[in-house]
């Protein structure tokens, strides 16, 4: 069982404001990250206002987000400054010594399974990029082989540069806990359970995490363009990098990115107690809706056009004229999640090419020769 933190609830201040004032606010409301926007609801102003002429009172409520700037200041800005992705600055043999700053459950009652949202302090010594992963290796000794640590896992992480703290001193990691159970009694085998996911779903706060990395440039955000368009498909845990980006784009006050493009959002997931950051994205659609679309593919509740079960390669079919066009536009599309949604998509994506007399193969090798197509499974 994941173990409840201190939470820590960012409430936006005027990029203008003095730097040395804090970023954030912490508040122990033990609010499931799920739910974030009730615990928004606990920074609230509230002004009484009486005509002078009236009898009528009336009570002005306002967020903080709306009493000041929507975006939240960053720091520091000198993570800005390098023109080329940290890559590999800690390896499997001499990995960083991080600390485990809160874990939390992320999925309602409801969900299959179990998904959790690690923030992990690397003090600033382990910078990165939106779209990078984090190796992280399990304490323990490797079973295959003895004497040995743990092969390394790789994790996408799950916020920009600046962390959760806006201070560029974490990382977060969207983490599933693998379970097994055997299919004769139907009951948990613990021995076969996934050791690293296990680890940092289990971990508490002040403990230690072995970290590598950080890598990977297939999943980096082009920002060449402020205007480009962003079409990310993720399942599952999948959303991670996608998570970081729309943070990005919408949620810190980065000098030199301003988004003005449009970010659309395709997450699939079992059920809606399985959704994840969905308040955070809901937020981005109210506020943003010229630059972000969201739609959500719940395999367990939606059916597709026949009767069957909504995936996301459903989601692209229903709107595939408008994404094959915004690709014939130099779109960006992103694939995250597990392998076998990678199937799926590309069957239904040869199968509309064919509806417009496209030829997919040459589709494909176009994207990928002009740099548009960005695929992340594991």
């Amino acid at each position: 069982m994941a173990h409840s933190a201190i939470s820590q609830v960012p409430v936006a201040v005027p990029v203008n404001s003095d730097a040395s004032q804090p970023r954030f606010v912490f508040k122990n409301n033990n609010v499931p990250l799920h739910n974030k926007s009730r615990a928004t609801g606990l920074f609230s102003l509230h002004s009484k206002f009486e005509s002078p002429h009236s009898k009528n009172r009336f009570v002005v409520r306002m967020s903080v987000q709306q009493a000041s700037s929507p975006k939240v200041a960053v720091l520091p800005l000198s993570l800005e400054d390098e023109k080329e992705p940290p890559l590999h600055l800690f390896k499997n043999k001499e990995p960083y010594t991080a600390t485990i700053v809160s874990v939390e459950r992320l999925v309602g009652p409801k969900a299959p399974g179990e998904t959790c949202h690690i923030v992990i302090d690397h003090g600033g010594n382990l910078p990165y990029w939106e779209g990078q992963s984090y190796g992280v290796i399990p304490p323990g000794e490797n079973p295959k082989k003895p004497g040995n640590p743990q092969n390394v896992r790789l994790y996408s992480i799950a916020s920009t540069r600046y962390g959760d703290a806006f201070d560029g001193k974490t990382a977060s990691l969207c983490v599933r806990r693998a379970v097994y159970y055997d299919p004769e009694t139907g009951k948990e085998d613990p021995s076969k359970n996934g050791v690293c996911s296990n680890f940092l779903c289990d971990s508490k706060p002040g403990d230690k995490v072995q970290l590598t990395g950080p890598s990977g440039k297939i999943m980096l955000l082009p920002e060449d363009d402020p205007n480009a368009t962003h079409i990310m498909i993720g399942t599952g845990t999948g959303v991670a990098p996608f998570r970081g980006y729309l943070r990005r784009m919408f949620m810190e006050a980065v000098p030199t990115f301003k988004f003005n493009g449009l970010a659309w959002l395709f997450l699939g997931v079992a059920n809606t107690d399985s959704l994840l950051y969905d308040d955070e994205f809901s937020k981005y659609l109210r506020d943003h809706p010229g630059h972000f679309r969201f739609d959500r593919a719940l395999s367990r509740e939606q059916k597709n056009r026949n009767g069957g079960k909504m995936y996301v390669q459903d989601k692209i079919e229903e709107y595939k004229d408008e994404i094959f066009k915004l690709l014939d536009g130099g779109a960006h599309i992103y694939f995250c999640g597990l392998k076998g949604m990678m199937p799926g998509i590309q069957d239904t994506l040869r199968r509309v090419a064919d509806e417009r007399g496209e030829s997919w193969d040459e589709k494909l090798k176009m994207l990928k020769t002009n740099k548009q197509w960005h695929v992340e499974v594991y």
